[in-house]
């Protein structure tokens, strides 16, 4: 079983999602990113990036990196903070219950689990038996962030179809346990407001692609949580590009940089 002070935090990351305003998550993928977002005046809890994870340690996103490799990092990103911490696993690497246990076992407190579209009553019972293994391992309010790939998957599909298809999978994830599901996607404001109303206040987790609506917007229409995935990454590693640009130019480190390793 796991320890209090694990339960206490999965408690805590659930009240976040759960009151009214937005909880703004901005994504990490290793000790030092975490302790620099977590360092930073506001953050209230950490959530991983499983591609940012994946890419540091070389292997492509699409859990091609070994299941162990990733709860190790997790592990030491947990580690490394007082904050809660939700990680990102992909689609559970071929048992999502049993993942999650082991990352409970580290002491994240919710995560991420994508239903890669497989048949309803199939993604359903995955969340069911997710949220069961929490409950054994004493941790009954995991935050389960039940993901759906209706768009991210919607290929050429009547887009008005796709909508339906991720408010009833979201639906499912709910009454089947989760306490939250992420839609990620531009999504427009119409499609927000549909999928919030139909989950339900504070239920909807989105993913801050440019072109979504603006954080108050989002407060408005009873959005939990915002969260980047391997953006944040991505805009690292910009900086470090245009380092290297300027470098070979003749130049050097911009005027600003901060001492945060």
């Amino acid at each position: 079983m796991t320890g209090k002070n694990v339960a206490a935090k999965a408690t805590e990351l659930l009240r976040l999602h759960r009151e009214p305003g937005l909880l703004r998550v901005v994504n990490v993928w290793d000790v030092i990113s975490a302790k620099v977002v977590a360092d930073t005046e506001g953050t209230t809890a950490l959530a991983t990036a499983s591609h940012s994870i994946a890419a540091s340690r070389g292997y492509e996103d699409g859990e091609n990196i070994p299941v162990g490799e990733m709860i190790e990092e997790v592990a030491r990103i947990v580690a490394a903070t007082e904050l809660p911490v939700s990680a990102d696993l992909e689609a559970g690497y071929g048992n999502a219950a049993e993942t999650v246990r082991r990352a409970i076992g580290v002491g994240a407190v919710g995560a991420n689990i994508e239903d890669q579209l497989k048949p309803l009553t199939e993604a359903a019972g995955q969340v069911e038996a997710i949220m069961k293994a929490a409950a054994e391992e004493g941790v009954p309010d995991f935050v389960l962030n039940a993901r759906t790939d209706a768009f991210l998957k919607a290929g050429d599909r009547d887009p008005a179809e796709v909508l339906a298809d991720a408010v009833q999978r979201g639906k499912a994830f709910l009454e089947a346990g989760a306490p939250v599901v992420f839609v990620p996607g531009v999504l427009s404001e119409e499609q927000i407001s549909t999928l919030s109303e139909a989950f339900g206040p504070q239920r909807l987790t989105v993913i801050g692609l440019p072109g979504l609506p603006s954080q108050e917007r989002l407060v408005e229409l009873g959005v939990a949580r915002i969260s980047y995935g391997p953006l944040t990454q991505r805009v690292a590693l910009t900086a470090l590009a245009e380092l290297t640009e300027s470098v070979r130019d003749g130049g050097g480190i911009p005027e600003g940089t901060r001492p945060l390793n």
